[in-house]
């Protein structure tokens, strides 16, 4: 399967723990392609309908639905979760991912 930096994937994120993003959902991954294609893990930010307008949190709309990338909620997981590949963010989507990354985790 051939896994690019911003595609969406649905993802089986269960099991978890306390606070963390449950169940099978839209993920977008942000691990850089050279990672994807090396390693057995993706980093993914998983996305939602129910959210607020948080800092960390990107509006999104996606399949025709709006809700939110969860930036906050950024994570590794092994490949095997990827279940299929639903398609990919649209270029806006993308420069606001990367300038909430940049603000929570560079500057």
């Amino acid at each position: 399967m051939v896994i690019s930096q911003y595609d969406v994937f649905l993802v089986a994120l269960a099991p978890t723990l306390g606070h963390e993003v449950k169940k099978s959902r839209p993920c977008a991954v942000i691990s850089p392609n050279e990672m994807n294609q090396s390693l057995g893990t993706v980093i993914i930010a998983p996305m939602t309908t129910k959210s607020h307008a948080y800092p960390t949190r990107v509006p999104v709309t996606f399949a025709r639905t709006a809700g939110w990338v969860m930036v906050d909620q950024i994570r590794a997981v092994d490949k095997r979760r990827l279940v299929k590949r639903l398609g990919k963010l649209e270029a806006k989507t993308i420069a606001s991912i990367k300038s909430v990354i940049r603000e929570m985790l560079v500057e």
